[in-house]
């Protein structure tokens, strides 16, 4: 025996009906920061934080910063 059920609802209705959250606000508040991204490029506050997030070195100034590119890159270990 088969059934078949065609159910013709909006995804907000069936969101509803399945109790789930609407993300349309979180959604929005998203698509707003990528666009300034896109228009206004990163400010030197992101990517300090991007860095921040990337290496640990950024707190200890630039010479820790280098320091911790070259031992990624091995370049420490060459010389000359």
């Amino acid at each position: 025996m088969n059934i078949k059920l065609d159910i013709d609802c909006t995804p907000q209705e069936a969101r509803a009906f399945f109790g789930l959250p609407d993300l349309e606000p979180v959604h929005r508040a998203y698509v707003e920061r990528m666009q300034q991204f896109v228009t206004e490029g990163l400010s030197p506050a992101d990517f300090e934080k991007i860095l921040r997030g990337w290496m640990p070195y950024v707190e200890g100034g630039m010479d820790a910063w280098m320091k911790g590119f070259q031992q990624m890159t091995g370049a420490a270990t060459k010389k000359d």
